[in-house]
């Protein structure tokens, strides 16, 4: 009985060596420089999410771990005028595979907290 405890004990305290991982990113100038930044995506966190903004020509992109089924819901509801104007947002599951996104961005603090809010907003009524 040792040995199972044992063996259990050992199934739950090791880490997946094939984790997801995805590129994150809040607040920089480009893709390329929101590419610097790595992370391990913890469980429950199963996809990449990547979330292009843009407004009047200003661009923003936020990048992060997420759920699925919350990236998926926030890509159904994002959507682009035929100005420009809006919000892209693509999922994918695979080891650093939200690598694309725009090629520079200009930063305005509001674009930025507008995606935020969007995943609260589509987490809460999800729970």
């Amino acid at each position: 009985m040792g040995t199972l405890s044992s063996l259990l004990f050992l199934l739950l305290t090791v880490h997946s060596v094939n984790a997801l991982k995805c590129y994150v990113c809040a607040s920089t100038t480009s893709n390329q420089e929101c590419n610097k930044n790595l992370q391990d995506c913890q469980a429950p966190m199963d996809t990449c999410m990547t979330t292009v903004g843009t407004l009047g020509g200003v661009t923003a992109i936020v990048k992060t771990c997420s759920l699925s089924k919350l990236c998926t819901s926030a890509a159904a509801i994002a959507s682009v005028d035929s100005s420009g104007n809006g919000f892209q947002v693509t999922c994918c599951n695979s080891y650093l595979c939200n690598y694309s996104g725009a090629a520079s961005v200009k930063l305005h603090r509001w674009l930025l907290v507008l995606p935020l809010f969007l995943i609260i907003l589509l987490f809460t009524q999800h729970t």
